[in-house]
C-alpha cells in the first residue's frame, strides 16, 4: 500500500471511531465551530486546569474529514500544555497553507500528517481547519 493509501485509511479509521467523539464530564471550555460552506459543526470541549489540557472530546457532524481531523487534533493535545496545543495549531495551519513542507518539521503532528494534501483540495480546507481554528480561539484566554 502506498503513502497516500494509509492516510486515507487513517482519516477513514479517525472518521469512524467513537474514542473522541463524546461529552466530557464538567468540560471548563466548550466552543463550537461551525463551517458555513459545507455546514460542518462540532462542539469542542477541553478540561484545562493549570495551563494543561487534561482532556478533549468533541460532538457534531461533518464530512469525514472534518471528523478525522477533530479527532486526530484531540489524540495530539490531550496532556499537554496550551503552549504545545498552539505550537500544533500552527504547525497543522503551517503545513495546509504550505507554509511549512519539511517533513522533520512536520512529524509533530503525528498522525494529522495525513492530512497535508488537503491543501490540493480548496473545497476541503476549510474542513480540515475547523477544529485547529476552534482549539484556538478555545485556548486563547488559557495562555
Amino acid at each position: 500500500m502506498d503513502l497516500s493509501g494509509v492516510y486515507t485509511e487513517m482519516i477513514a479509521e479517525h472518521n469512524k471511531s467513537g474514542r473522541n467523539k463524546k461529552h466530557l464530564v464538567e468540560p471548563t471550555i466548550v466552543l463550537k465551530g461551525r463551517n458555513p460552506s459545507c455546514g460542518d459543526e462540532i462542539s469542542l470541549e477541553l478540561k484545562v486546569c493549570n495551563g494543561v489540557i487534561e482532556d478533549a472530546a468533541f460532538t457534531g457532524i461533518g464530512c469525514a474529514i472534518s471528523q478525522a481531523s477533530t479527532s486526530m487534533m484531540i489524540d495530539l493535545i490531550r496532556g499537554q500544555n496550551v503552549e504545545k496545543a498552539q505550537e500544533f495549531i500552527d504547525t497543522f495551519l503551517g503545513m495546509i497553507k504550505r507554509e511549512i513542507t519539511d517533513d522533520d518539521d512536520l512529524e509533530i503532528l503525528d498522525e494529522a500528517i495525513a492530512l497535508k494534501n488537503i491543501s490540493n483540495m480548496p473545497a476541503r480546507v476549510k474542513c480540515a481547519v475547523l477544529s485547529w481554528h476552534t482549539l484556538e480561539s478555545a485556548i486563547k484566554d488559557e495562555k
